[in-house]
């Protein structure tokens, strides 16, 4: 949950009203929304920038008090607030996403349930649709037969729903024309560029494309002291959805590059060579991230690298 805060003059007013809203709306994930129609001005600070101003044991009255302070610091960074637009189209990818982890618990079902009957399907959807043939073709044991052809169907419906889903999604896509510009970077598609719609609405709220990149966690861990720079893993912090879109296809942009070479992208051979493939595609995404904010921020479309002479 985000802390919400209305906005009101007075220092005692204003803790006493955010101690209010504090104690009937803690519970409620979004009720931004409800101190809007009362006519406050809304700010969302994330809780971890104001648990630093938290004094002693948690409550009602401490949590405001640790609020109002945090809400004066002049370095602190607000959350924007999303549309109803935005929250419709992210509704639709949080139910695709859900769909999809119940789709995978399912595949791993199958696999795992025919394994014991000494079925072995390769990796992967095309493992899947094998085990889902065999399942058909009744040549299983009629004792588990009826049971696993319950989970077939299930696999099949959620399949459907996802399908369903992906067309109101391409539908959004090609009726954005941000979105349309975004998917032409290597690594977005539609679902990740009206994702990246919908979560960033404002793009010049970050100062440059190493602030988006390091929002999503797409940036390393730093742990450096008197003049020393240590980095070490990416944070993970921030968007965890963007975040995985973003290195999802970064690594369908990998496979393509050792199937048909770097092309006009030698820094990304390089890279492939000397790092892990995991490595190069968080670095990669992290390039995506950048480039993405650029391209919104300058209102221009993607344009392929031009191999240079001396590459």
């Amino acid at each position: 949950m985000r802390s919400a805060l209305g906005v009101v003059s007075g220092p005692e007013l204003l803790r006493s009203s955010v101690s209010h809203f504090v104690s009937h709306f803690d519970a409620v994930d979004g009720a931004h929304s409800e101190l809007q129609a009362l006519g406050h001005e809304v700010r969302l600070i994330p809780p971890s920038y104001v648990k630093a101003y938290l004094k002693r044991s948690e409550n009602d009255a401490n949590d405001a008090a640790a609020i109002c302070e945090a809400v004066t610091r002049p370095s602190m960074r607000f959350v924007p607030i999303k549309t109803k637009e935005q929250q419709a189209v992210l509704i639709l990818h949080r139910t695709r996403q859900l769909l999809v982890r119940q789709r995978t618990m399912l595949s791993n079902a199958l696999r795992g349930h025919l394994a014991e009957l000494g079925i072995v399907s390769a990796k992967g959807r095309n493992g899947t649709a094998e085990l889902l043939r065999i399942i058909a073709d009744g040549r299983v044991s009629p004792a588990v037969c009826g049971t696993l052809e319950v989970l077939a169907r299930q696999y099949g419906a959620i399949g459907a729903e996802i399908a369903s889903i992906d067309k109101n999604i391409m539908v959004l896509h090609r009726a954005c024309e941000a979105s349309r510009r975004l998917a032409e970077i290597p690594g977005i598609g539609p679902i990740g560029a009206t994702a990246l719609v919908a979560e960033i609405g404002d793009w010049k709220a970050f100062g440059s494309g190493r602030s988006l990149a390091a929002w999503i966690g797409l940036v390393p861990k730093q742990c450096s002291t008197g003049g020393k720079e240590r980095l070490g893993r990416i944070t993970k912090q921030g968007n965890r959805y963007l975040r995985w879109l973003l290195v999802v296809g970064a690594m369908a942009v990998i496979r393509y590059a050792r199937k048909h070479g770097t092309g006009k992208r030698p820094w990304l051979g390089r890279l492939m060579d000397r790092r892990p493939t995991k490595v190069a595609a968080v670095a990669l995404a992290n390039k995506i991230a950048r480039m993405a904010w650029a391209i919104m921020v300058r209102n221009e479309r993607y344009k392929e690298p031009k191999l240079s002479l001396a590459a």
